[in-house]
């Protein structure tokens, strides 16, 4: 089954739904040793991609990843990035900030660890928590240091769309950041895995039953189920505020994790594809030394 990717894309502008999209999907072959055999060649295209990538020097990608917990975030990185060169490719997973990191900005934490020309950067979360789980809990803000008065910490509401003003500036600053990057050569792709809180349900139930991944399962996991409704809203509105032509947000189906996985790697494949990507050609005074040089290896 051939994937149309743009069925994914959130259009600039666009009113996100996610009620409406699905969070899962047909079978993409007739088998998952089929899906794997496919996205194993995605894989490969994306390792010559980035080689390519790096090269060239010119220009960086960085891929984001958002979704609930169980989503999916850590495997799609691992299967989808995994025949790429380490030394070309980085990933950082964004945590509670530390206390120097709250005597800044909400973009300062994030911006610091921004891919360099020729390489790969992925965000296992990103600035979007400051527009997701802020919104969903806007007590948060308050650590934040935040000056009184419009648009302060003390004027935030929750995700129901009360006194929106802070988040409006919030998707303003992410918006001119992206443009700002993309710009000066960093290609950004954004995922949402959309996960059903029901599959989300089942892969908590198997989490806690296996010992490899039990101990990294608290309370709090299940907490934040109840708030379900109110993360749905944050992720619609900020999906529609901060998609654009150049740096759009594509919704994953994520109930399937090989399917979830295959349409992340097309998606990147395809990113690197319209960037026309292409070795570096040398001048002639570079061809007339490496010609010295290899005459002087032969001799």
């Amino acid at each position: 089954m051939k994937i149309d990717s743009d069925g994914f894309r959130v259009l600039q502008g666009e009113v996100v739904d996610l009620a409406s999209r699905a969070t899962t999907m047909a079978p993409l072959c007739k088998s998952d040793k089929q899906v794997a055999t496919r996205l194993q060649k995605h894989v490969e295209h994306l390792s010559a991609a980035q080689q390519l990538l790096y090269a060239a020097n010119q220009q960086a990608v960085l891929l984001i990843f958002q979704g609930m917990d169980s989503a999916g975030k850590d495997g799609a990185i691992q299967h989808v990035m995994s025949g790429v060169n380490p030394q070309g490719c980085q990933v950082f997973s964004f945590k509670h900030p530390s206390e120097a990191e709250l005597q800044h900005d909400f973009l300062w934490r994030t911006t610091r660890d921004l891919p360099e020309r020729g390489r790969i950067g992925i965000f296992n979360r990103s600035y979007y928590e400051e527009v997701l789980i802020v919104r969903v809990h806007p007590n948060i803000l308050r650590s934040e240091g935040l000056a009184d008065g419009p648009n302060g910490a003390k004027d935030a509401k929750d995700a129901k769309g009360s006194n929106t003003d802070i988040w409006q500036d919030r998707y303003r600053s992410i918006v001119d950041l992206e443009r700002h990057l993309h710009i000066n050569g960093t290609r950004i792709i954004k995922f949402f895995l959309h996960l059903s809180k029901e599959e989300q349900r089942k892969r908590f139930i198997e989490r806690i039953d296996d010992p490899a991944k039990n101990w990294k399962f608290t309370a709090a996991d299940i907490r934040e189920r109840k708030f379900w409704p109110a993360y749905m809203t944050a992720y619609e509105q900020c999906l529609s505020a901060t998609s654009t032509s150049d740096s759009p947000w594509y919704v994953v189906p994520a109930d399937d994790t090989n399917r979830s996985r295959r349409i992340v790697s097309q998606i990147v494949l395809e990113t690197f594809e319209a960037m026309s990507l292409a070795y570096p050609k040398a001048s002639a005074e570079r061809l007339s030394e490496l010609k010295a040089i290899r005459a002087e290896l032969a001799a």
